[in-house]
């Protein structure tokens, strides 16, 4: 029997000190293989007029050298998320750009709170 426990983000990790107080939107991202991987939503962002979302997998929550996976994203009609693969290396990069930016500025946030 482990002694892990299931937080919120569902990464089974067995820390107290682990994402539990983080209420992250989770989702089935499913890879061009097929794989399909449980991904904490990071957030939702604009980039010049559209949307973009950053997802996590949860297994890498706690690492700090995670991979982000990065999409455009639209409301379907029936209110889910629709994932669009950003397909240009131009736009990826404005949009990675803007995601590395918006980390380091709820980064900078955090620690001015904890001061």
């Amino acid at each position: 029997m482990s002694d892990k426990h299931n937080c919120n983000c569902g990464c089974n990790c067995g820390s107290d000190d682990c994402c539990e107080d983080d209420d992250f939107e989770i989702m089935t991202l499913t890879l061009e293989d097929g794989t399909e991987i449980e991904c904490a939503v990071i957030g939702i962002f604009p980039v010049e007029e559209k949307e973009y979302i950053a997802l996590i997998p949860v297994q890498d929550i706690e690492s700090e050298d995670g991979e982000v996976f990065l999409y455009g994203v639209e409301e379907a009609e029936d209110g889910e998320l629709e994932l669009i693969s950003i397909e240009s290396d131009e736009e990826y990069n404005t949009v990675a750009k803007a995601f590395d930016e918006l980390m380091e500025e709820e980064y900078a946030d955090e620690e001015d709170n904890e001061e």
